[in-house]
């Protein structure tokens, strides 16, 4: 038995594969990343309290002695069972790495990849169904979501995807649609484009807004950052039906059916549902232009959803 083991079972440390189940499920907790292992990490401690590890436990190093060199290098033992746990889930390919995470977003994190994503939620006993509505990344998720931020605004936009029927992957269809999800709701800063709500479920377990088309899916409308915008509940419905559209330079235009409604139709108390709170009555837009929407996409709504349709503005 190597020194290292010795001091594990000494110390009556958890057992490895009791570290890796752990890591997945905090991984999910913490929306599918975490830090490198260091001294002082609210994290390292957080796995710990999970095991309810004593002090001994916590604060035990190995030591090695470097003869030649003159030195003694010690490293924490829990740290050390941290680090093999996190390894052996990326050699299952259940992790990225700190290094290939940093490749993807800059940040030397372990992330979860599709498949320990997938365990953790089995783990947690979570339907994979939920997958879709969760705000906890994945390694493969992030891919599209940077590939969808780093493309450059195209003059000319398509809004419609001529490529969706050479996708058979269900799985892959899957991916997609939650990176456009992600992309797009990140980029407004989760708040609803139109009212400007910004908000979590209390478990911090979904947001509240949506990434709708403004091109729907059902025509075949990319799932692209231009033909995207965040917006709730109650808004996405209300875009969806023609109740209000955009303008080319992001001005809401309302649909006069507005005024033909009953009294008692549309109230949210003393307010109307499409009441605008924006004082310059425009869209709440990301910071960058280069990911506002397309007015490719904005004319084909203003053109065949809005009512009554618009042909030209």
């Amino acid at each position: 038995m190597s020194y290292e083991s010795q001091m594990l079972e000494d110390l009556g440390m958890p057992a490895r594969i009791e570290v890796e189940n752990a890591l997945l499920k905090i991984l999910f907790k913490h929306n599918g990343v975490i830090k490198e292992f260091r001294s002082g990490q609210e994290i390292v401690d957080e796995i710990a309290n999970e095991f309810k590890l004593d002090e001994n436990q916590r604060s035990a190093y190995l030591q090695t002695i470097y003869r030649k060199e003159n030195r003694v290098k010690r490293a924490y033992l829990w740290h050390r069972l941290l680090f093999r746990a996190a390894d052996s889930l990326a050699r299952e390919k259940l992790v990225s790495r700190p290094t290939s995470t940093f490749s993807l977003t800059h940040k030397k994190e372990w992330m979860l990849t599709e498949e320990g994503y997938d365990k953790a939620l089995r783990l947690l006993n979570i339907p994979i169904s939920q997958k879709y509505f969760l705000p906890t990344k994945s390694y493969e998720v992030e891919k599209i979501v940077k590939k969808l931020n780093q493309k450059p605004r195209p003059k000319d936009h398509n809004p419609f995807d001529t490529t969706r029927k050479l996708l058979t992957s269900t799985k892959e269809y899957a991916i997609r649609a939650r990176g456009f999800r992600q992309a797009v709701i990140e980029a407004y800063d989760y708040q609803c484009a139109f009212c400007g709500i910004k908000i979590q479920a209390p478990d911090g377990m979904c947001w509240e807004v949506e990434a709708a088309h403004i091109v729907p899916h059902s025509v075949n409308g990319k799932d692209d950052i231009w033909n995207g915008i965040s917006l709730c509940h109650l808004h996405h419905w209300a875009f969806d039906a023609g109740w209000f559209t955009i303008k080319n330079d992001f001005e809401i235009l309302i649909s006069e059916a507005v005024n033909s409604l009953p009294k008692n139709y549309g109230k949210i108390s003393d307010q109307d549902f499409l009441q605008i709170s924006n004082k310059n009555l425009k869209i709440i837009l990301p910071e960058s232009k280069e990911i506002y929407p397309h007015q490719n996409s904005l004319v084909w709504h203003r053109e065949h959803k809005f009512y009554p349709k618009i042909t030209s503005l």
